[in-house]
């Protein structure tokens, strides 16, 4: 067990969940009210969203799957930087018109929106349950992310006291969310791109360095996975626009639009999250570096294990736990944003409309 760098995530992981709770008194509101808990009654500026929508689109999956991809397939693993590439103009087409609609007619979820636009009670049932049967499997992706940076630092193993840590982090993740709403990820969304700005930057300055350069890394990466092959071209396009399409219909993605305080800010947004597409493609980049590095795929969680064996290689143990915090907290942020989007859409739209009008 590496103790430096899990004293180093328990001591990350209590101060994100004390910022958790104390959000509730941040920008404080009525939480008997839905738009207040779910979308912190729509009041968030361009800063705050930028680094919600951040932290919610840049997850977990981020950091230990698109580079597990590029590490186990290649370059095709790099779909994922065109596509968070192509869904923002679609972003500035579209969305500041659902935010206008639903702020004029009181909307909270999509299905609410389908619901007014079609007048079709049954449409809407059928959006909302598209958007929780599509986001559960998001949300146990988050949990794998987690698993398996405890894995790194020797807290694994099988049955009930394998999973203990797991389910500690999702009780905790869950009180805190349902104490603050949308208020809670908003606001660890800082601290959690701060810490991922923090482990980029040193992993494409420091682990290169380590390797003998980027020429060395893309020396020793197998010519087939450095260029995709002819078979791949329609694969790599239809993910990547495929991908970009779907991106903004996910009811997580959409309760970050609504909870912005004006059209302006979500426009500004579309200009400005670009920038972490940037991030996406050094996070991408890891993949060749273990490559490189003579990392194996490993027999408990095969190659999403490439990072965090990565890290344990190239940095010391203090630095490794504020890495796998990165990481851990990178999943937390989007499981609370997926939690509550869940939430409202079972709320609203299926038990309101079906089990109590009177709600």
């Amino acid at each position: 067990m590496n103790v430096t760098a899990l004293v180093v995530m328990i001591v990350l992981f209590a101060l994100v969940t004390g910022i958790g709770f104390f959000s509730a008194r941040w920008r404080r509101g009525d939480m008997d009210l839905l738009h207040e808990w779910g979308l912190a009654g729509g009041r968030f500026g361009t800063v705050v969203t930028w680094f919600l929508l951040g932290g919610d689109l840049y997850t977990a999956y981020t950091f230990i799957a698109v580079p597990a991809l590029v590490f186990s397939a290649g370059a095709i693993g790099f779909f994922a930087v065109p596509y968070t590439i192509l869904v923002y103009p679609f972003v500035y087409l579209t969305m500041p018109r659902l935010w206008s609609v639903s702020r004029a007619h009181g909307y909270v979820t999509p299905a609410d929106f389908v619901r007014g636009r079609y007048d079709s009670s049954t449409l809407a049932l059928a959006i909302a349950v598209s958007g929780i049967l599509a986001t559960m499997p998001y949300i146990a992706l988050q949990l794998v992310g987690i698993q398996v940076v405890l894995g790194a630092v020797g807290i694994g193993g099988s049955g009930l006291m394998g999973d203990l840590p797991l389910i500690i982090a999702f009780v905790i993740l869950a009180a805190y969310t349902y104490s603050s709403g949308l208020r809670a990820p908003a606001m660890i969304a800082l601290v959690k791109d701060a810490l991922i700005f923090i482990v980029v930057i040193a992993a494409v300055v420091i682990v290169p360095a380590k390797l003998g350069g980027y020429g060395h890394i893309f020396a020793a990466v197998p010519r087939q996975k450095l260029i995709l092959a002819p078979a791949q071209y329609g694969s790599y396009a239809t993910l990547a626009l495929g991908s970009a399409l779907a991106l903004f219909l996910y009811p997580h993605s959409i309760t970050g639009v609504l909870s912005s305080d004006s059209r302006a800010v979500i426009k500004r947004n579309a200009a400005f999250l670009p920038f972490y597409s940037v991030l996406l493609a050094l996070i991408a980049l890891l993949g060749f570096m273990a490559l490189a590095a003579g990392i194996k795929p490993d027999a408990t969680y095969g190659a999403q294990y490439a990072v965090p064996a990565l890290f344990n290689m190239m940095f010391p143990p203090w630095f490794v736990g504020v890495a796998f915090s990165a990481i851990a907290i990178g999943a937390l942020v989007p499981a609370a944003i997926m939690s509550i989007a869940t939430a409202n859409l079972f709320t609203r739209n299926i038990y309101r409309e079906y089990f109590r009008p009177d709600a």
